[in-house]
């Protein structure tokens, strides 16, 4: 069924969207982007195009949109967001829920079943592997291989950056020349491998 002009827009909004930041985005932000009154604007036009079969809307879900020509492809799985992790000096802040990430297992490489969590980035440390201040890196809980960007508890300090080996002895290396290696004086333990990133945004629902 053809889309009118303004229909096609909106699509074209929510594909670049959720290419950009890995999630789609809210009524609100439909209505900000494109200049509506009102919210209820923005949900006629989303209803219009799920009767159109462009979409399909998940119930119970503030940002649960999906192309239907994406159905057929590789599923798409909502990621838990713990917090944040520091790419700096680690801190020993709790990890707390913080919504969650809707991805394309296909585009992240992650697999539906694996266990899989993300954290939003916080600091400079890892700017020379494209990890950015506001990034979220998508984290899968398993065994790490030297050089692989893991999450990690070092000496009761949680942090982000690069698992490395030197005579057999593991530690921990920014992608900043301005933090030093992080030897742990008594304990390391990789909580999850680095599978993913999701550019910039601190939007979630």
């Amino acid at each position: 069924m053809k889309l009118t002009q303004r229909q096609q827009e909106i699509i074209d909004f929510l594909r670049a969207e959720h290419r950009r930041t890995g999630i789609m985005p809210s009524t609100r932000e439909i209505q900000e982007h494109f200049g509506f009154k009102s919210q209820t604007a923005a949900v006629s036009h989303l209803k219009a195009l799920e009767k159109k079969n462009v979409i399909t809307r998940l119930e119970g879900k503030a940002r649960g949109l999906i192309f239907n020509d994406s159905l057929d492809r590789e599923p798409i799985v909502d990621i838990p967001i713990y917090g944040s992790i520091p790419a700096g000096y680690g801190d020993d802040t709790e990890p707390q829920s913080d919504g969650c990430l809707s991805v394309d297992t296909h585009s992240m490489g992650v697999s539906p079943n694996a266990k899989t969590y993300a954290l939003r980035v916080r600091g400079d440390s890892m700017i020379n592997a494209h990890i950015l201040d506001g990034d979220h890196v998508v984290i899968e809980s398993k065994d790490p291989r030297e050089y692989d960007v893991v999450a990690a508890l070092i000496d009761g300090e949680t942090t982000l950056k690069r698992y490395v080996m030197k005579d057999q002895h593991p530690y921990l290396k920014a992608e900043n020349p301005k933090y030093p290696d992080l030897i742990p004086a008594q304990e390391l333990i990789i909580q999850g491998v680095m599978v993913g990133l999701v550019r910039g945004s601190s939007r979630r629902w």
